[in-house]
């Protein structure tokens, strides 16, 4: 993706100038005001870098680049301006925390030095972002097969679930999707706080006692106490703690007090997790997506849409084999269980190499009751992925 600056000036002689200086070396925008700058970074970005000018009617360049900052935190900041003195530079630093204070006339050399280093800076923030987001999607895949071994009928869910999370989070074009895909996986993370003959009770769509419904509605915040340690999770702890809260709960406060993100984030998981029980209860997709529009104020209708836009891939051949013959990226197209009554793998689990181990081991040890029908072909290829 090219890597544009925006050049934010009041006077358009001077973004003029800037743009026969500039063009033939950078991909530049520019902005006639704040208001238009945001406009701009709304409706064009993302944007590398950012370049404002200091006195400006509406909005003072401190003033945009401290709102820039908070808006799109990646985006380097750097102010031009004629006025040089000392409280200017200094409440620019610690407002707007730009990267270069430049002043009016600046050298090109100067200018075009001062250029190429922010774009280099976004590059570094870039960089060490997607390594972070990508170790940390890494060890969440770790512990949620290693919770997938522990406790196979909840975590299987959260697999499940996750391609529904990605195609909604891109069909509504929400910013930071690997938030969502981690809150997808470990959804289910607070069920490790529940006897399995509930979440059998619940996956099974059988009628809870009092306590037992207590016990499951809690498994949610159970689930985002043990996340709320690990940093840059924040956002996706509160999806979790919201996965059950039906969409006209969501008071005032809230909206206020936590980003839009957190909000439609825990809409989505209330309308997939739901959706997955119904299909897991062997309704049909389209009956459950019925049935669910027909929970009046329950779900974000937003959510509910793009949900039927969601086209699953061809389930693939299903094959009856035996355990010597089943290979992980196959998806069980039933409940494999031991000759002790003990599920191993629920219906519709992605067979990962550490649950393959567990079958193997079962079969070894206790012996697994064969043959085991199994799902292959291009649904089981995309959800390893």
């Amino acid at each position: 993706m090219t890597e544009k600056i925006l050049f934010v000036d009041d006077e358009p002689n001077v973004l003029e100038s800037i743009k026969r200086q500039l063009h033939k070396r950078f991909e530049i925008a520019t902005a006639e005001g704040a208001d238009e700058a945001l406009r701009i970074l709304k409706e064009k970005g993302p944007f590398a870098v950012i370049v404002s000018d200091m006195r400006m009617p509406h909005m003072t360049g401190v003033e945009l680049l401290a709102l820039t900052k908070d808006l799109y935190p990646d985006m380097v900041r750097l102010m031009l301006t004629g006025n040089a003195d000392q409280e200017t530079a200094t409440e620019a630093v610690n407002t707007g925390q730009i990267f270069r204070f430049l002043t009016k006339p600046c050298p090109q050399a100067t200018f075009i030095t001062s250029l190429a280093l922010a774009l280099r800076q976004y590059r570094l923030i870039v960089a060490e972002k997607e390594l972070l987001q990508k170790t940390l999607k890494g060890c969440i895949h770790v512990l949620s097969e290693l919770l997938g071994v522990a406790n196979p009928l909840a975590f299987s869910s959260g697999l499940r679930i996750k391609n529904y999370v990605v195609h909604l989070a891109q069909t509504l074009q929400l910013p930071n999707p690997w938030q969502y895909e981690i809150a997808a996986l470990m959804s289910q993370i607070g069920c490790i706080t529940l006897p399995g003959e509930v979440l059998s009770k619940v996956f099974a769509g059988h009628e809870l006692t009092p306590t037992e419904t207590e016990m499951y509605q809690n498994h949610p915040l159970a689930g985002a106490t043990l996340l709320e340690k690990i940093p840059r999770l924040e956002n996706v702890t509160k999806m979790i703690e919201w996965q059950q809260l039906q969409y006209n709960k969501y008071t005032d406060a809230m909206k206020t007090l936590y980003f839009e993100e957190v909000i439609i984030g825990a809409q989505i998981l209330k309308a997939v997790i739901d959706l997955d029980l119904q299909l897991f209860r062997g309704m049909g997709r389209g009956d459950a997506l019925s049935w669910m529009r027909k929970q009046r104020n329950c779900y974000n209708p937003e959510v509910l849409d793009a949900l039927e836009t969601f086209e699953p891939e061809n389930r693939g051949q299903i094959l009856s084999l035996n355990v010597s013959h089943i290979s992980d990226g196959m998806v069980a197209a039933e409940d494999v269980m031991a000759k002790n009554g003990v599920m191993i793998i629920p219906k519709g689990q992605i067979i990962t190499q550490p649950l393959l181990q567990g079958l193997r081991n079962f079969s070894m040890q206790v012996g697994v009751v064969e043959p085991i029908r199994v799902q292959i072909g291009q649904i089981a290829e995309e959800t390893t992925s």
